[in-house]
Parts: C-alpha cells; structure tokens; sequence
C-alpha cells in the first residue's frame, strides 16, 4: 500500500496542514425551504506523515449499524491516527438517513449511479462529487453496509479474487468471512477499484437494527486494519480473533418453494451438512408444513427474518465453495 507523503491535504475546497483536526461540510444540496444540507466530514491528521484511510457509512440511509460502527470508531478517538489522514463520513446519504429510507428523494440508489455527474439526478451528483473531491485523496476506503430488509448478513468482509494487496487487508480485518465477489458495476466499490484505490466493504446485519456482535466486528476491524498500517496509537489494544477468517469464492440463495409463515432454525454463521433441517415453512391453518433442507454443505452467511415468504423469497445464503 502506498503512502505518499501530504503535507497539505486539500479537500472540498479546504487544506489541512499536518497535525491538524478538522470537521468540513460536504455540501449535498438545499431543501425547498432553502434550507442548506450538508454531510459532516471528520478529519484527523497526524503530524507525521503516513497513508490515509477513508471510513464511510451509510450510502443507504436504512443500514444504521454502519453509522453507529463509524460513530464508535470516532467517540473512542480511533480515527486520531498515529501517522497519516482518517477521514470519516459517519452519514453519506443524508436524506435516506433523515428520512428512514433507503434510497435518495429522487428515488436512485446513490450505489448504482456512480461515478456520477455534476449534471445528473441529486443522487448522481453527490456520487460524482464525492469520487472527484475526496477518493483521490485516499489510499485505503473502509465502507460500512447492512443486509437489506429483513435479511441478517453475517460479520463479512467482500473484495475482489487475485488481488493479494486486499487479501492481506482482510485478513488484518479479521471478520469471520471474506467473500470474494465481483463488484457490481457504477457500484460506490467498483468506480474506485477503477481509480485504482482499494476497498474493504463491510456487511453485517440487517436494516434498521442494532446488533452489538456486528457493531463489535466493524470497530475491532477497523482497529485491527489500522494497527496493521501503524495508524493505531498504542493505547488502543487490538486482539486475535477467536476464529479464523473463511474465505469464500462461491454462494447460492435458498429460495422459499412455498409461500406461508417461516421460521429459520439455524444462527448466523453456522456450518450446516447437505440435508440439514434449517428452516420451516407452515400455513395459518396447521395444515402445511415443510422442511426447508440445506442444499450443501457450508456456511450460513445470511438468514431471512421475516416471519412471512413467498414463494421464491431468499432465506438463506450460504457458502458452495471455499478457497
């Protein structure tokens, strides 16, 4: 990993000088009420010169828990790196944020639009503004996400294959999975794989919902990445994790093949046999019931909690093949 030497760094129209602490605006656009919106932007810098490390959350305005992983990192002083630049964005989208949704008020998801345009929907221009204005700066991205809706995403950290510079990352990470996925094109990651600036993007939990193991994960990850770099400052302790990550080249979803009322019975994370029980599918009326079987034998990476399917729903992914 590079790590230029800057000893100013210029961002969103500001230069901040070595050693110095700033919270600039980011500004995304005015209400109806002229009301200007503006993103919160912290910077710590250290007065010695080192890499610098982005730490963002909440591109969907519903996955909470990122927010409040990236709130921890910066309550606890973590982002006050012993050399280098960490600057955290706590709440990108601002509005789905405000407004309990997951999307931006002209209806796009912000992560399917960039690198954005500065003449383009509200959404396509705080991608763009965000890609030209503060990625350049960065060596390392750290992204928070959740699952969607109601499906519970396992502690994971998702790169790219045959990149060994990320491996190393995620493996400092020290979540308990690491997907290898192809990033979803104008995706937030895939725009700056192609600037060539390197992502880890954290998954775990589900929407609009707190989970501590989850919470725990992300800070400790963020703790241990830094501590890899020499970012970290000494009076923060970082530990081993209790199990080795599992890396993952291949996943599947199995799908509900009856609508009615579930139940998953098996946790997060857990190693199932091919035939396995791990789920029921029952009517209202005591009539139905049926067995949902695993169809492999892998890891339970995501489990739907909604009490109510449809046929086709998603309610479990988990792990085909490992590397």
């Amino acid at each position: 990993m590079t790590s230029p030497k800057r000893d100013i760094l210029n961002i969103l129209g500001e230069s901040i000088a070595l050693g110095e602490s700033r919270e600039i605006n980011f500004n995304v656009a005015k209400l109806h009420t002229t009301t200007t919106v503006e993103v919160p932007v912290l910077i710590e810098r250290s007065k010695k010169p080192g890499p610098t490390v982005l730490i963002t959350a909440g591109i969907h305005g519903d996955e909470v828990n990122g927010v409040e992983i990236v709130r921890q990192i910066i309550a606890k002083g973590i982002n006050k790196p012993k050399k280098g630049t960490i600057i955290c964005i706590p709440v990108i989208n601002i509005f789905g944020f405000l407004h309990r949704d997951r999307e931006f008020p002209d209806g796009r998801d912000l992560n399917r639009v960039f690198p954005g345009s500065p003449k383009g929907s509200l959404a396509s221009r705080v991608a763009h503004k965000l890609i030209t204005e503060i990625v350049p700066q960065v060596d390392l991205i750290l992204d928070y996400h959740t699952g969607g809706a109601d499906r519970f995403n396992s502690p994971q950290i998702r790169i790219v294959n045959n990149d060994k510079a990320l491996d190393e990352l995620a493996l400092a990470f020290g979540a308990p999975f690491v997907l290898y996925s192809k990033s979803i094109t104008k995706s937030f990651r895939h725009t700056c794989h192609k600037l060539g600036v390197p992502m880890l993007l954290y998954e775990g939990g589900k929407s609009f919902y707190f989970d501590a193991t989850i919470t725990n994960t992300g800070v400790n990850g963020a703790k241990r990445v830094l501590h890899h770099l020499g970012m970290l400052h000494s009076k923060f302790k970082t530990s081993t994790p209790k199990k080795d990550c599992v890396f993952i080249t291949e996943s599947r979803w199995i799908r509900a093949k009856y609508s009615g009322m579930f139940r998953g019975d098996i946790r997060i994370n857990e190693k199932v046999n091919k035939g396995d029980v791990i789920g029921h599918i029952t009517d209202p009326y005591g009539k139905f019931h049926h067995y949902v079987k695993a169809t492999n034998s892998g890891y339970i990476l995501n489990v739907n909690e909604a009490p109510l399917v449809y046929k086709g729903d998603a309610l479990f992914r988990i792990s085909t093949q490992l590397k």
